[in-house]
C-alpha cells in the first residue's frame, strides 16, 4: 500500500484527528517561507529578518520593522489551497478536532475551520497600544509609517508573536490538551526547529503520528508514517 492510501486509511478510521502545521502549509497559497532556501532569510535587508522580527527592533526602529512587516508579512491576496480545504472539511465531517498552526495568516479560517489555535497570533488582528482599539490588516498594510490609531494617536501593534516574546500561555494549554488527547496527529508543513512550538508534538500519546513534508525533519525515525511531498497535493488526494 503506497503513503497516500496508508494515510487516507488511517483518516477515515478516525474521529479524532489534530492537525498541527507549520509554513509549509501557507507556501502553496503563495506566501513567503522565512526559513526554505529561496525564503526571506535568503533575500537583502539591511538586518536578517530574525532580527527585524524581534520585541527589541519593533520597539527601536518601528519604521524599518513596518517597512518589512508589509512588504513580507501582509499577504493579503492569498487563498486557502487544498491542504486548508481538506482541513475544515474533515472538521465538518467530525473527524478533525483542532487545527494548531504556527502560521499567521488566517488561511485556515479562511478556508472554513472553525477551531484554529495560532500559536504565533494573526496578522489579521491590530491593536492600539494605548487604548486597545483594533485595526485590520488592511489598514496596517495602507497606513504611512508607522501604523498610528484614529482615536487616540497611539502605536498599532499587530497581534503576532515576535522574537523574545512568550507565546499565550492558553492557547498552549489548549493546544497541549488536543494533542494529548488525540487518536492521529498530522503533521505538516513544518521542519520542527522552531520552539516552543516544535516541543508541543512531545506530548503525543498515541501511536498514529503522521509527518507530511518536502523535505526530512528530525521526528521521522518516530512517526508511524512519513509522506514526502507538497501537503497540498498529498491532501487533494485524500
Amino acid at each position: 500500500m503506497d503513503q497516500i492510501a496508508r494515510l487516507k486509511e488511517i483518516v477515515d478510521n478516525s474521529d479524532n484527528i489534530v492537525f498541527f502545521g507549520g509554513a509549509g502549509v501557507s507556501t502553496e497559497s503563495g506566501i513567503p517561507d522565512f526559513r526554505s532556501v529561496d525564503g526571506l532569510y535568503h533575500q537583502k535587508y539591511d538586518y536578517p529578518p530574525e532580527t527585524i522580527l524581534s520585541h527589541t527592533f519593533y520597539r527601536s526602529k518601528p519604521e524599518e520593522f513596518f517597512r518589512f512587516y508589509k512588504d513580507k508579512m501582509l499577504c493579503l491576496s492569498a487563498k486557502p489551497n487544498a491542504a486548508h480545504l481538506k482541513l475544515a472539511q474533515w472538521e465538518k465531517e467530525g473527524k478533525l478536532k483542532a487545527v494548531i498552526t504556527q502560521n499567521i495568516d488566517g488561511l485556515h479560517q479562511a478556508a472554513g475551520s472553525r477551531e484554529v489555535l495560532e500559536l504565533h497570533g494573526s496578522v489579521l488582528r491590530n491593536y492600539c497600544e494605548q487604548c486597545g482599539e483594533f485595526y485590520d490588516a488592511e489598514y496596517m498594510l495602507h497606513a504611512e509609517g508607522v501604523p498610528k490609531c484614529k482615536k487616540c494617536g497611539g502605536p498599532i501593534k499587530p497581534d503576532v508573536v515576535l522574537y523574545e516574546e512568550g507565546l499565550d500561555q492558553n492557547t498552549i494549554n489548549k493546544a497541549v490538551q488536543y494533542i494529548r488527547e488525540a487518536d492521529v496527529l498530522i503533521i505538516g508543513g513544518t521542519s520542527l526547529v522552531v520552539y516552543p512550538a516544535a516541543g508541543l508534538i512531545d506530548y503525543y500519546n498515541g501511536n498514529k503520528l503522521v509527518l507530511v513534508n518536502k523535505t526530512p525533519t528530525g521526528r521521522d525515525s518516530i512517526a508511524d508514517l512519513v509522506v514526502k511531498g507538497s501537503i497540498g497535493e498529498i491532501f487533494s488526494q485524500l
